[in-house]
């Protein structure tokens, strides 16, 4: 009888990747600047049927210079950059407010697309950021005020009793305030866009680069080898 290693190992093996046909991707054609190629990628992963097109993973660094990745939804992308949000107390919050630089990356397997930003992360005012929680559910809501993100639980029970006081809150004050909530936005100084190729492995990879330049801009575009 095979042991759960072998098991495991021949259960990966077996796994097929991007059995589907796939568009393709003629980086001559790209547009000028990253967001805007943003853009038609996603509708075009919307399109075809990729679920929660909008989870990225994002990887920070703590104060020992340690990775950490963690998968979250984007908030918006524009002339400004990605946005997401969470506490600033947890974790993730912590570690940009001592290192405020951060990668994302998008996995979109129904069109064997990726794309990958990097860049200085920016915290938003209150303001913004009490606009951002107000504009997502209630649902949302009520886990943005049951807060204490990241921090040991003691029970089960103990977030069950948390998380309903905060959905009786959220039902009844839909406009109520969570302080540490804070949207923040990744200034892209890269972004890379991944076109798989299925049949011959020629993968295209279209980098923009920006040179250091505040806002991205003039961007640099460079092919890479897969």
């Amino acid at each position: 009888m095979p042991d759960s290693h072998s098991t495991f190992l021949n259960l990966l093996h077996a796994q097929r990747v991007w059995d589907a046909d796939l568009p393709s991707f003629d980086p001559a054609i790209a547009p000028g600047d990253p967001v805007t190629l943003f853009h038609a990628w996603f509708a075009e992963a919307v399109a075809a049927g990729q679920p929660e097109p909008h989870t990225m993973s994002l990887a920070t660094v703590d104060e020992e210079g340690r990775p950490d990745v963690r998968t979250l939804m984007l908030h918006d992308a524009d002339e400004r950059g990605w946005h997401f949000a969470s506490h600033a107390t947890s974790a993730k919050g912590h570690q940009l407010a001592a290192r405020p630089y951060a990668a994302l990356g998008f996995y979109w397997p129904a069109q064997g697309r990726q794309v990958r930003v990097r860049g200085p992360v920016i915290a938003a005012g209150p303001a913004e950021s009490l606009a951002d929680l107000h504009a997502r559910s209630t649902g949302a809501l009520a886990s943005a005020l049951v807060g204490r993100q990241s921090e040991v639980l003691r029970s089960r029970d103990e977030l069950v009793r948390a998380s309903e006081t905060a959905w009786e809150r959220a039902a009844s004050t839909p406009d109520a305030q969570v302080r540490s909530w804070t949207r923040y936005v990744v200034e892209p100084r890269e972004a890379e866009f991944f076109q798989g190729d299925a049949r011959r492995r020629r993968h295209v990879r279209l980098r923009y680069r920006s040179e250091g330049h505040p806002g991205g801009a003039p961007w640099v575009r460079e092919l890479l080898w897969p």
